[in-house]
């Protein structure tokens, strides 16, 4: 009895400084008080003492004791298990290590419960691991756990957080009795995750229709996929439901809210929500300076990054892709290196391929051709596909189409399947006249089973999203727009405006050459805006490849005439004219909101027109 009353006191002991443990040094006293009290294999100290190793971001070296060579594992329950394996789940850079804890409890025949598999599943979702996510979901439902509610949510992420899994995880989703908003969240935030903004704005409405009231982590995932789409009103409509709602404003919410009116064209909402924040983090700096990058005005975002400097916030890598991609779309190219050497000297930072790119990207907007090569050939890192695809749109724009032509066979030989690889080499044999063997480029595509991504454009209008197509004839008004299509063109051509037939790589007469330019997906998105809003209103459109330079012209003698604001996505050009001619802007093509748009289903197939009602 005196031995038993002893134990309880030495646990009691050990509990309470562990209680008041707040650092490691203390942490590492207190287990050798555990030993020298014989407490070793005790699994309510050892829980406790994990606990708070994990408070520590110590767990390693919890681990490290609770499991060294001469430890009595076979003493341990299934909390002291539940305890490492979700101490590992919430780190960053060692989730593995939950699924490793979680085989050893199983292996050393301890039972799981409940509690154990909501955090070996967030485990596996940090590594993304399909197939251990369906090992495991077979061991939930083999213990009996297939009905807890945190198990089943747990599931929903583990699956969206997984490549290829989001179509298992709505069917967990549509398999519960009653889902909760956690669920919801989850659904609709692996949604925004593979790209599927439509569904997960679909998915919200459903969500609103059930009476299931979303919280400020279903905010961020919804403003997420209204930025996807470039969706500006549906972002406003957020916005208001945010404050309506009274929805706890986090500072990720305030961030959200932040990026998503930066990138979806109206900056200036984004300055003042960003000045009237407190609590500022590195990301709600990086969003704005991203937002006044993409709209051409760097010069501005130089001097945001240099206001967070003086406030004294240190910028980390993102941020200083950010500040490079300002430069490089507004042309501040000494500003750009200088920055650049500043990122190593003076804040330390290694650069990664994503600064090198913007640096390769930045030389070649301006034309210095040769320049971005030799910095490709002295980068310390093996330059990747995109940096080089990069050089290769470069050269065939300033017209080094020999260079182009060889850095592009090398990018074939390199990446035989990539079909944008054939594409460029296609469009740099037209621009050298050279038609068969553009022809045999497309023949090769063609025996691979490859297919160019069709070109379309999504436009936000009464709460519906458009999508058109090049040729795009299925839409109801079609008539009307191909004869606004044709009224444009008139003015334009008016107003100076000169076809850049080059554009259209096919050996066909000029005539033929600016009809297929009307026929852009862009023009037609453009049109229908024309003759479906009245004057003045501004005109978004989001595209899901670059801009062809034939509509980048068009567009900026299209907002003159027609005296509209246009912002146009993936370049993140912003035309503005009130009677002037269209402003200079350099063209910012990258870094735009949307790059690939998918849906649930799958792309629209060419000649089809998508319309999905939103709200």
């Amino acid at each position: 009895m005196k031995l038993i009353i002893k134990t309880r006191e030495a646990e009691q002991s050990c509990l309470a400084l562990l209680q008041l443990c707040d650092v490691v040094p203390k942490l590492t006293q207190i287990q050798a008080h555990i030993v020298k009290l014989g407490l070793r294999n005790n699994p309510l100290v050892l829980t406790k003492f994990a606990a708070t190793a994990s408070d520590l971001k110590a767990v390693d070296y919890a681990s490290s004791v609770l499991f060294s060579p001469d430890s009595d594992t076979h003493l341990y329950d299934a909390f002291l298990f539940n305890t490492i394996i979700r101490a590992y789940a919430q780190t960053n850079h060692a989730k593995h290590n939950a699924l490793w804890f979680y085989r050893v409890m199983v292996k050393g025949g301890v039972l799981p419960n409940k509690f154990t598999y909501p955090f070996v599943l967030k485990g596996c979702a940090g590594v993304g691991d399909l197939n251990l996510g369906r090992s495991l979901h077979g061991s939930v439902v083999k213990y009996g756990f297939g009905d807890d509610v945190h198990v089943r949510n747990t599931l929903v992420h583990m699956y969206c957080s997984c490549g290829g899994g989001v179509e298992s995880a709505r069917k967990v989703f549509d398999e519960m009795p009653g889902s909760d908003s956690v669920a919801w969240s989850a659904m609709i935030g692996g949604y925004v995750r593979v790209g599927w903004s439509s569904d997960a704005v679909e998915m919200f409405r459903e969500m609103q229709m059930r009476g299931v009231r979303p919280d400020e982590v279903t905010m961020v995932s919804v403003l997420s996929a209204c930025t996807d789409l470039g969706a500006l009103e549906l972002g406003k409509w957020v916005e208001s439901y945010i404050e309506k709602e009274g929805i706890q404003k986090s500072v990720e919410l305030c961030n959200a809210l932040i990026d998503m009116f930066a990138k979806c064209g109206n900056v200036d909402k984004a300055l003042k929500l960003f000045r009237r924040m407190s609590g500022r983090t590195i990301v709600s700096w990086t969003s704005v300076i991203d937002g006044l990058a993409m709209h051409g005005r760097g010069e501005e975002a130089v001097g945001l990054f240099e206001e967070m400097i003086g406030d004294g916030v240190e910028p980390d890598d993102v941020a200083f892709i950010g500040l490079l991609s300002a430069c490089s779309h507004s042309g501040l190219v000494d500003e750009g290196k200088t920055y650049f050497s500043m990122m190593v000297e003076r804040f330390g930072c290694v650069p990664k391929i994503e600064h090198y790119g913007c640096m390769v990207d930045m030389l070649c907007r301006a034309g210095h051709v040769k320049e971005a090569l030799e910095f490709i050939r002295k980068m310390p890192i093996k330059p990747n596909p995109i940096v080089l695809r990069t050089l290769i749109s470069a050269c065939r724009a300033h017209g080094e189409l020999k260079l182009g032509e060889s850095i592009t066979k090398e990018l074939i030989r390199a990446e035989p399947m990539h079909e944008s690889n054939y594409v460029l080499l296609s469009n740099i044999y037209a621009k050298m006249n050279h038609w068969e063997k553009k022809t045999k480029t497309r023949e090769a595509m063609d025996k691979k089973g490859m297919k160019k991504i069709p070109g379309s454009t999504m436009i936000e209008l009464d709460n519906e999203i458009y999508e058109f197509v090049a040729g795009d004839k299925s839409h109801k008004q079609s008539k009307e727009i191909y004869e606004m299509v044709d009224e444009m063109g008139r003015k334009m051509k008016r107003a100076g405006y000169v076809p850049t037939t080059s554009e259209i790589l096919l050996d066909i007469d000029e005539e033929d050459k600016e009809d297929a330019l009307n026929r852009h997906s862009e023009k037609l998105a453009i049109a229908f805006t024309l003759l479906n809003t009245p004057p003045g209103t501004p005109i978004r459109i989001v595209k899901n490849l670059r801009v062809c330079d034939d509509c980048h012209s068009a567009t900026k003698f299209i907002s003159k005439i027609y005296n509209r604001e246009i912002v146009t996505y993936d370049p993140g050009l912003h035309f503005e004219d009130p009677g002037l001619p269209p402003p200079a802007q350099p063209e910012s093509w990258g870094h735009g909101v949307v790059n690939h748009v998918k849906h649930a289903r799958g792309p629209s197939d060419a000649g089809t027109m998508a319309c999905r009602k939103m709200l």
